[in-house]
């Protein structure tokens, strides 16, 4: 998932290392991403083609390393993000990174992603009925298990809402 979110930060156009480990860090929930994890990973995406890597001078004269997206790179991001199995359905930080990046991706794409996150809920809110109605549970029990179905519900409903804007007429700004 990180590489998906790197790759994604530099779409908005080239950016310092440390700018990277910030925001990436910012959208995985961190407060920055550690250097044992960009600096390979960048070091990497280089050797690939998916980034350029360019020192600039930094505002007190130090060096710094600029890195931007290549097409190759743009291309990879969206081939791995169209690349949507059932593991990723079953992993909310893989469908809300592939959501959150909808504008890239194909309608059929979008449509894949939001049917098999939907049919992995399905089978979640069927396996909490089964709970409920095979497990005599506490007040607690209870409590948690509808919590869950209604946070499941929630999200199928978000699903659907999402399905209504994906098959809008109105074109969306790919990015």
């Amino acid at each position: 998932m990180n590489d998906l979110i790197i790759l994604a930060t530099l779409l908005a156009g080239p950016k310092h290392g440390y700018q990277l480990k910030r925001e990436a860090g910012l959208l995985l929930g961190q407060e920055v991403m550690h250097n044992n994890t960009i600096y390979p990973l960048l070091r990497r995406f280089a050797q690939e083609g998916l980034v350029t890597k360019k020192t600039v001078s930094g505002e007190r004269g130090q060096k710094r390393h600029q890195y931007a997206l290549t097409r190759l790179g743009r291309e990879t991001l969206i081939t791995r993000l169209s690349g949507y199995s059932e593991a990723d359905a079953k992993s909310k930080d893989a469908f809300l990174t592939r959501v959150g990046l909808f504008q890239l991706l194909d309608p059929g794409v979008r449509r894949r992603v939001l049917d098999g996150r939907a049919a992995y809920l399905q089978r979640s809110a069927e396996h909490l009925k089964e709970i409920a109605t095979h497990f005599p549970l506490d007040l607690y029990s209870r409590e948690t298990t509808e919590f869950l179905a209604r946070q499941v519900q929630e999200e199928l409903d978000w699903i659907q809402h999402l399905r209504e804007m994906s098959e809008s007429p109105v074109q969306r700004r790919k990015v």
